[in-house]
This record gives C-alpha cells, structure tokens and sequence, in this order.
C-alpha cells in the first residue's frame, strides 16, 4: 500500500469560524450538550478519521462571552464521554504544562487511555496570555523559554510516571494471593527543578504503553520541543512553501535528535468551506464573513499584535512599527504567521479579520469535494504533510460534508484508509507500542 494520509477532526463547539454560531441552521448553545459531541464523534468515526482533537486553555477566552460561544468543556472528562460512543477514532486533549502537575495529569491520560481501549493522546501546550497567569496567582506570563523549559521536564516526568510499572507487574494469581510483582514498579523518584515526584503511578502501563504525544507550537522553542517529544504536530502555514519548509525542518531535527522522522506525523490545519459547486462553496465563505462583528474581531488582532484595537483602522493595512516576534513572549509563532500574511498580501485590517475569522491563521480553502481532496493531496504529495487537521468551519454540517464527500474522493485515489486495521490511536498512525523507558533518576 501507499503511504496514507492521517485525518484529524478538530472539533471546536459549533465549528471554526467566529461567526458560525449566527448562522440560521447552527445551535448557540450546542457545545453545552454531550450529544452534540457524541454525533459528531460518530460522523468522524464513519469516516475512518484518525482522531478526534479538542483545544482547551484554562481561561475565559479574551475575557469576554460576547462574541462567540464562550463554552470550554474539560477534554478529557468530555472525550471520556465519547469514548463510549467510539470504537476506533483516537482521542486527543489539550492539557497545559504551566499549569498543571505531572502526577495529575499522567494519572488522568492514562485512565483516558485505559477507558478508551488504547486512544488516548495529549496535546501538549504552554499556555500563552497573561489572563491564564492571573487565574493560577501569577502577576506575570512566564517568560516563553522558561515555559518550554517547565514542559520538558513535566514531560519527562510524565513519561516515568507511564513507564513506572512493567508490562508483566500485574499477576493476578489468585492461588498464591498475589495480584502484582512489587518488583516490577520503578518509581520516578524524580527530584529536578521544577518538579519532585517521589512515587509510581497508580495504574498499570494504559493499552498502548502511553498516550500519544502531540505538540503545536511553530516557535524556534517549540520546533526543539516538537522534535525532542511529539509523535504528531499540528501546524499552521498558508502556503505551499512556508509548508514545505516547516516539514523538512522538523524532520531533520528530529532525525538529528536520534529519532526515526517518518514517526512525527505534520498535520497542518486546513479550514475546507466545501458546496457542491464552488459557486456554492464561495456563498459559504462570504456568509460567514459577512457575519463578523468587526469590533469583536478587531480587538481579538490587538490583542494578538499587542497593540491598542485603536491603532487598526479597519480600512488600512497593518502599522508599520509592530512589535517583533522576539518581543512577544505569548503565542510567538501564530504572531509571526498573522503579520507574514499580512504583509505579504498587503491586506487591510478588515481584509485581514476576514481571513483570519475562519481558522485563525490556518488556511482555508472554499471549493467542492474535488478541490479540497485536491488540494490536500498536492501539499501530501510534495513534501508539506504527512496527514491534516480538518477543521470544518461549521459543525455538524462541515464534518458531515467531508466524511460523505471528500473522504471517499481521497479513498478512490488510494490515499486514506477504506477500513480501521488496529483498535489504538498508535494504530491508526502507523506508530509502535513503545517498551518502557528506564531512566535514571535526577
């Protein structure tokens, strides 16, 4: 067979675009209801889709409810929800290293893990914004560095926590009255500087050893971090090239770093407005356009360029005097993105909200079932992707469009799956269980 795309549905409430939840056919208060999640958990299973993805950040997003829906379910309780829906699909949750606790949060992937039969994968993230901060007793966002520098040892604790129990320490023998070998723990014993965690988890190694390891950031930091750990990233490029230089730069880092490349799996996201023709697929895209409040919109861009909302004439091009990226110690690469694609097709500040309304710097695409399986392919196909992170800009119907339509055009062309071959999200990447590591205690 073929090398095969990997598919993932991010699912975000009522679907990508800010302005979704004012469409007629939308329900605002969806994203309070299981089932709306549950359905479409069923939609990306019947698709044979790789995973399913939720984001999360432990703050009211920008501090306001007035401009999309506010509503931030915790992922892993949710996706445990739909773990018993699902057969197959994979399961990932975004949880933040800057704050949380190692202890906590293994133990929690791995009862994911052990509840979900082996689909459990965490998006790791630091946690941009000074709002989060504040919510945890902190006047001040840690400085980007010291954040990546907190994740990796919070990951390597993580790692020792999954791996602190052989595969072979349950017993179970009922005859001798023993039901583990004591023998068979290693605890972390981990003493480093930012954590001390004395004791082994308490559950066993999760159905595929340890949960699959994700990561987002596009930053000089993240990249070293994605190349050290991830096992798939989830990207941002809205071109071609940008695309093509991120995938051989993270390939060979993590070549460099002693790891086999063709298992970190680049997934850019791609943002598809899909209609039967692409007449009717542009319609879509300049509805939802059309619906954005440009007040909303404006302060959410300040906000990301650290500027006053005042500063953006709405019908001008962006000032020339923005901060650098090496002053921005938030979300550093989806800065860089927003100012690149602006500069570089001289958008106004209302040109720019419009782009940006549907993906937040993702790409997006309107065009029919062809177009999208078309463009999919030629990024695939030359070097830019191993797979994507379908983000539909309105749910249910933009899931629903691609499982029916753009999945079948991919399957005919060889490229996507006809049918699920393992039970794990390991699995369904083409990743090996991975053996325990024993690392020597620091």
């Amino acid at each position: 067979m073929s090398k095969q795309l990997h598919l993932n549905a991010f699912l975000m409430d009522v679907g990508h675009h800010e302005a979704a939840w004012r469409l007629p056919e939308t329900d605002p208060l969806a994203p309070l209801n299981v089932r709306h999640y549950q359905d479409l958990a069923r939609t990306a299973e019947r698709g044979l889709l790789d995973s399913l993805f939720l984001a999360d950040s432990p703050v009211l997003w920008g501090g306001r409810i007035s401009r999309r829906p506010a509503v931030a379910l915790e992922p892993t309780i949710l996706l445990t929800a739909l773990a018993g829906v699902t057969e197959h699909i994979g399961l990932i949750a975004t949880a933040s290293t800057t704050y949380n606790e190692p202890y906590n949060l293994a133990r929690r992937f791995a009862a994911l893990d052990h509840v979900s039969g082996g689909r459990a994968g965490w998006n790791i993230v630091t946690t941009a914004g000074l709002d989060a901060a504040r919510n945890f007793g902190l006047d001040e966002l840690p400085a980007h560095r010291d954040r990546y520098e907190r994740a990796a040892e919070f990951v390597d604790v993580s790692l020792k926590l999954w791996d602190s129990w052989d595969d072979d320490a349950v017993v179970a023998d009922k005859a001798a009255a023993v039901w583990g070998d004591d023998g068979r723990l290693h605890p972390p014993a981990h003493v480093g500087t930012h954590f001390r965690v004395a004791g082994a988890l308490d559950s066993p190694r999760s159905p595929q050893g340890r949960p699959l390891l994700v990561q987002a950031g596009s930053s000089e930091n993240g990249k070293g971090f994605a190349a050290r750990y991830a096992e798939a990233v989830f990207t941002a490029q809205q071109t071609l090239a940008d695309a093509q230089a991120f995938y051989a730069d993270l390939k060979r880092r993590a070549a460099a770093l002693g790891r086999d490349p063709s298992e970190v799996k680049i997934l850019p996201g791609i943002v598809p407005a899909i209609g039967s023709t692409e007449a009717e697929a542009h319609a879509l895209e300049e509805e939802l356009d059309s619906l954005i409040h440009p007040e909303h919109a404006r302060r959410q861009l300040a906000d990301i360029l650290k500027v006053d909302p005042e500063d953006l004439p709405l019908d001008r091009e962006l000032p020339a005097d923005l901060p650098d990226e090496d002053s921005i110690e938030a979300a550093k690469s989806r800065y860089t993105l927003v100012v690149t694609l602006a500069r570089r097709e001289r958008l106004t500040v209302r040109q720019l909200i419009g782009r940006l309304g549907g993906g937040r710097g993702h790409r997006t695409f309107a065009g029919t079932p062809e177009q999208v399986a078309d463009a999919i392919e030629h990024w695939f196909t030359n070097g830019a992707a191993d797979g994507f992170n379908i983000m539909p800009p309105v749910l249910p119907r933009g899931l629903t469009d691609f499982v029916d339509h753009v999945v079948p055009i991919l399957q005919r062309r060889g490229l996507f799956r006809t049918e699920y071959t393992g039970r794990t999200l390991r699995d369904n990447y083409g990743l090996p269980r991975p053996a325990p590591r024993r690392l020597t205690p620091v």
